[in-house]
């Protein structure tokens, strides 16, 4: 019984030893094979390339369609940050290129081309209303209109202006009131009121900074004149 046992006993012991030296080889293969795998992969030039963000013109949220003009723009932020308006990724007004100021900022373009004819403001507070209604009457039909608020614009707004204006597209300039913001696109010899208008009232209890509302911004794509 003893030879039996220590038999026994002798063949637990290499039972277990083969099972430890099977375990220990598979362990250390799958140790190898990842480690050659992972030397592999850093080794190997990898394809994978980032994709860029896509940037549109004037930096809006999407493309415009062919036979359109891709513009930007916002109103004066209070007395102290002038308006901006991009047009096909140009910088046409700015404080930037020091051509904005008091009161209506305009910039007249080529309805076929896209080209900027002429960019102007007028202070509409402490100015006088009637080099700005010259201005508005000498606009050529076809032409795109872009306006935007800077301070205030409606203190020297008179009714003629006011009509010359909405002539142009815009369904507000009516309700204009002193230090309202508001941006706006339209045209010369337009059919119907402009889609591309925002205004925001002078109001205690909404404006952002003390005594002017916040900034207007609008983005959007203008169709170009065919005829």
């Amino acid at each position: 019984m003893a030879r039996a046992g220590s038999v026994l006993k002798l063949a637990v012991v290499i039972f277990v030893f083969l099972l430890v030296m099977f375990m220990t080889f598979q362990l250390l293969e799958i140790n190898m094979d990842f480690t050659f795998r992972n030397v592999l992969s850093r080794s190997m030039p990898s394809n994978e390339v980032s994709p860029k963000p896509v940037r549109y013109k004037c930096g809006l949220s999407k493309s415009c369609p062919p036979g359109h003009f891709a513009f930007r723009m916002a109103s004066g932020a209070a007395n102290v940050v002038g308006p901006r308006i991009c047009l096909e990724d140009k910088l046409v007004m700015s404080a930037v290129k020091n051509n904005v100021g008091r009161g209506v900022n305009i910039a007249l373009v080529n309805g076929r081309t896209g080209d900027v004819i002429k960019t102007d403001f007028f202070d509409l507070w402490a100015g006088d209303v009637a080099p700005f209604i010259q201005f508005l009457k000498g606009i050529a039909e076809g032409t795109v209109v872009m306006m935007a608020s800077f301070d205030d614009l409606s203190t020297k707004l008179n009714d003629e202006a006011k009509k010359l204006i909405a002539d142009l597209g815009s369904s507000v300039i009516s309700n204009m009131g002193f230090r309202d913001n508001w941006i706006f696109v339209g045209g010369k010899g337009i059919k119907t009121k402009s889609p591309f208008e925002l205004h925001i009232k002078n109001s205690a209890d909404t404006n952002k900074f003390d005594g002017w509302p916040d900034v207007l911004e609008m983005e959007g794509c203008v169709p170009q004149r065919q005829d």
